[in-house]
């Protein structure tokens, strides 16, 4: 069973800093996709940015430059830390895992909510301006 565990959430003004923390038990070390997505009221899900067990990236263009996702392994915990936070970021923040595509040869992860089978309770990111 994948548990996934946010954590790290706040307030925060305009250009403010966060990392938010997911703690991770239950999936499997190869193969998978884990990462950061966010819903705002009234919007639909969408992703932040994602990795893959061999530590590729994928971000979305609102997240690049200003999000750095990253893992821990030894502690089984997923980072996102957040700089140059914007009014606009205002969101729940989801982490969630899933297992990784196959085509062409290898293995790859899209930053698409289907692809993600297993979902934290997720954490309020709100910055003011």
């Amino acid at each position: 069973q994948v548990q996934l565990v946010e954590s790290g959430g706040g307030s925060v003004q305009s250009g403010g800093s966060l990392r938010l923390s997911c703690a991770a038990s239950g999936h499997t070390r190869r193969n998978y996709c884990i990462g950061w997505f966010r819903q705002a009221p009234g919007k639909e899900r969408e992703g932040v940015a994602v990795i893959d067990s061999d530590g590729g990236t994928t971000y979305a263009d609102s997240a690049k430059g200003r999000f750095t996702i990253s893992q821990d392994n030894a502690k089984n915990t997923l980072y996102l830390q957040m700089n140059s936070l914007k009014p606009e970021d205002t969101a729940m923040y989801y982490c969630a895992a899933g297992l990784a595509y196959y085509g062409g040869g290898y293995y790859y992860c899209i930053i698409q909510p289907s692809q993600y089978s297993y979902w934290g309770q997720g954490t309020q990111v709100t910055v003011s301006s």
